[in-house]
């Protein structure tokens, strides 16, 4: 399971990378009113109720990592264990094939799972309001910390990952890579708010990256399929010279 969560820290930081410019859709015109001062179009841009805006939103995410890493350690506990740890990691391996393919474009079933959360979201929704302004660091804490549950395929992807890795504290580190990957372009939107527009649906970077994580999760699903195949002298280990110590 080291490896698997090597790899899964991996690919929630550059799939949080990559993703950012998904969140500048969903999260664009909130963060907008963050970082844009009342006043003149121009004025000084509000940073401390950014980052403050991002640490609950990060927050939020790492919670509901907890809370999954949770669940899936629970079901660790149970006598059906060795059954389930092989489909557990089986599981967290499709999942990265899934975002992989989501950010390269080639599958929608990220974005499909999105309305699993729209109940959540609806009793969380008008919390959000009582915020509004912001006009204090406090309040821009309590607003990400609110808007870290807005629904978003992207995270609930990784939220099914936290669950097959089987731990709390492993879930919570790995909604935190996540969240940190998404981190600059999110602290970017309130400056280059048009340019980051303009580069949403920019194709290289994201396939680049998309592939690379298929690839971490297409390797996870040939380990708990056949797990001999990244043995010390198996087909991967033999192809690939140094394999077999970094899975050590």
């Amino acid at each position: 399971m080291n490896a698997l969560f090597e790899i899964a820290l991996s690919a929630a930081f550059l799939g949080g990378l990559a993703g950012g410019l998904h969140c500048a859709g969903m999260c664009g015109g909130i963060v907008r009113l963050l970082c844009a001062a009342p006043g003149a179009a121009g004025s000084a841009p509000r940073w401390p109720h950014l980052l403050a805006y991002n640490g609950g939103r990060i927050g939020s995410y790492m919670a509901a990592g907890t809370l999954a890493g949770a669940l899936g350690e629970a079901g660790l506990l149970t006598r059906a264990a060795p059954m389930l740890q092989p489909l557990m990691f089986m599981l967290a391996s499709l999942m990265l094939v899934a975002l992989g393919a989501y950010l390269t474009g080639m599958a929608p079933v990220v974005a499909r799972i999105e309305s699993a959360g729209v109940w959540l979201w609806r009793l969380i929704q008008p919390l959000t309001k009582q915020l509004l302004p912001v006009t204090s660091n406090a309040r821009a804490l309590g607003l990400g910390a609110l808007w870290g549950w807005l629904p978003c395929g992207m995270v609930y992807a990784v939220l099914l990952t936290a669950l097959a890795l089987g731990s709390w504290w492993r879930g919570a580190v790995l909604m935190l890579a996540f969240g940190l990957g998404t981190l600059p372009n999110m602290l970017g939107i309130g400056l280059l708010y048009r340019q980051i527009e303009r580069l949403r649906h920019a194709g290289p970077a994201r396939v680049v990256a998309g592939t690379a994580i298929a690839a971490f999760g297409v390797f996870g699903v040939i380990k708990a399929w056949h797990p001999a195949a990244v043995a010390g002298n198996g087909l991967l280990c033999t192809m690939i010279p140094g394999l077999e110590v970094w899975l050590q």
